[in-house]
């Protein structure tokens, strides 16, 4: 046995664990991150001296008193990375859209087709489909589907090879409409999409939520191109899409000769009531081997009943986007090499491109809300660094015959930020004076993937201009989100995210 004098930082690693309830591990799947660097990650003990008055004026053996356990980490932003997390942070479910494991395709039968266990039934004809996790390469992305679904089987058009023993997954992300059956109408309040033959209350929509108009084939895709793009739903009826929040002034169209696509992500938004789930986790962090001779007895340390607490989005000027997080625990664990890290599976790495900030984000968009106004000009047309914070104000709870904390307690849900932008013209200025409501929106996109933003309602704060010698004006201002109530009984939430499993080119 030869104990090591010193471990480096590099070969530590980060892995973290949901709990079946607070501080409490069941068939723990440890899922792999990628930090870049850390903050505040352990247990922080408070250590009281005892200090009676006495000749040798000197101190007597101190105790400990309390533990505080808390963890923290910046990473950067993928596809990824964050969509099992920001559950946690958002106090929510994300909404899923059939989504199903698929461990056969195309077996026992001549139809290509995905064969999952139970729950094909749930697709339709002209559904778009998205696989993803299959180790044939040809058998993942965009299907689309035809025939009819049955529990057991989803027929596509697609040509599959058969496959036993996947681990794979299917989402439904998206729609195909028959020929000339989609159609722009912009006779009422907000731009609609209409439909003679499906019900858009099938598709699973929820108000509030963004969609994608169109695709890289012009026969998937409106004439007019300011009727496709980015848009958030406003309502919804059987044959009626209507949106606000649209990437341009929509015009009529009538979508003759075009087998319209309307695409779709995971939905998830911090939610009400019965619907507000807390999250708690286990957060692993490997801290190497003692001892050089026994290279695999890996000691660790764990963070117990970690509950999110504070996320920052930061999205620099030529640069990546990145994530800081942290979250409040109830107690801090370690373990040596012998005992080696908890059990549980342990998943490889899911390998994922970072968003970068020059262009993989082609529209952020902050706007004043006006009734009727699906498309309100931006306030600005250039952003240099914007920061989008979420804070949980998760408190330790502590009680007598407890180090550390037996819960906690989550307080208001905060979202606010800061925002840089370049200066062409007072309307901010005077929207920060008249306390007008504000909303924005953020789209990324990379490799046909994409992550999207919204803040239905918000607040201006700050609004001074900054002027430099030999430098643009800038306009730095602060905001805080609010519940989007005000503008929309439906829009009753304050953030939303939506991962995009599959955009069009047409996207970027």
């Amino acid at each position: 046995m030869t104990q090591v004098n010193k471990i480096n930082g590099n070969v530590t690693g980060l892995s973290i664990a949901e709990e079946a309830s607070l501080g409490v591990l069941s068939s723990p799947v440890w899922v792999p991150l990628e930090p870049n660097g850390y903050s505040d990650f352990g247990g922080e003990l408070t250590l009281l001296s005892r200090n009676p008055i006495n000749p040798s004026r000197q101190r007597k053996k101190g105790v400990i008193t309390d533990l505080d356990a808390s963890a923290g980490w910046g990473t950067d932003l993928t596809q990824e990375n964050m969509q099992d997390l920001l559950q946690g942070f958002m106090f929510a479910s994300s909404r899923f859209k059939d989504l199903l494991d698929v461990t056969s395709v195309d077996t026992g039968d001549t139809t290509d087709d995905f064969e999952p266990a139970s729950g094909g039934d749930s697709y339709v004809a002209n559904d778009l489909l998205f696989a993803k996790g299959f180790t044939v390469d040809a058998v993942n992305g965009l299907h689309l589907v035809t025939g009819v679904p049955a529990a057991a089987t989803i027929p596509v058009t697609s040509s599959l090879p058969a496959l036993a023993g996947e681990a794979g997954t299917v989402k439904r992300v998206g729609f195909q409409f028959a020929t000339g059956d989609a159609v722009i109408d912009v006779s009422g309040t907000y731009p609609a999409l209409t439909t003679t033959t499906k019900d858009l209350t099938d598709l699973g929509l929820v108000i509030g939520e963004f969609v994608f108009i169109g695709a890289d084939a012009t026969a998937n895709q409106f004439a007019l191109a300011t009727s496709n793009g980015f848009c958030r739903v406003r309502s919804i009826s059987a044959n009626s899409i209507e949106f606000d929040k649209t990437q341009s002034t929509m015009v009529a169209d009538a979508g003759v000769g075009k087998d319209i696509r309307l695409f779709f992500g995971t939905h998830l938004r911090n939610e009400l009531s019965t619907l507000i789930v807390r999250r708690s986790y286990n957060i692993e962090r490997t801290l190497g081997a003692p001892d050089d001779a026994s290279p695999a007895q890996i000691q660790s340390e764990y963070i117990v009943g970690a509950v999110p607490n504070e996320l920052s989005l930061n999205v620099p000027t030529a640069d990546k986007i990145v994530a800081d997080l942290t979250f409040v625990g109830i107690d801090h664990e370690t373990r040596t090499g012998v005992e080696g890290v908890k059990s549980g599976t342990r998943p490889a790495l899911v390998e994922s491109d970072a968003f970068n900030t020059s262009d993989n984000i082609p529209l952020i968009k902050m706007a004043k809300v006006v009734s009727g106004d699906a498309s309100p000009d931006p306030l600005f047309a250039f952003v240099q660094e914007l920061t989008l914070t979420v804070n949980n104000n998760v408190s330790p709870n502590k009680a007598i015959g407890q180090l550390g904390a037996f819960d906690v307690s989550a307080g208001t849900f905060e979202v606010g930020g800061e925002i840089t932008a370049y200066f062409s013209n007072v309307d901010a200025v005077a929207a920060v004076r008249n306390n007008d409501d504000i909303t924005l929106e953020s789209h990324s996109v990379k490799g046909n993937q994409g992550i999207s933003i919204d803040i239905p309602l918000m607040s201006l704060g700050g609004g001074r201009v900054a002027i430099s010698q030999d430098e643009p004006i800038t306009i730095p201002l602060t905001n805080e989100a609010a519940s989007g109530a005000k503008i929309s009984a439906d829009l009753d939430y304050t953030l939303s995210f939506t991962f995009w499993d599959y955009l069009p080119t047409l996207a970027g």
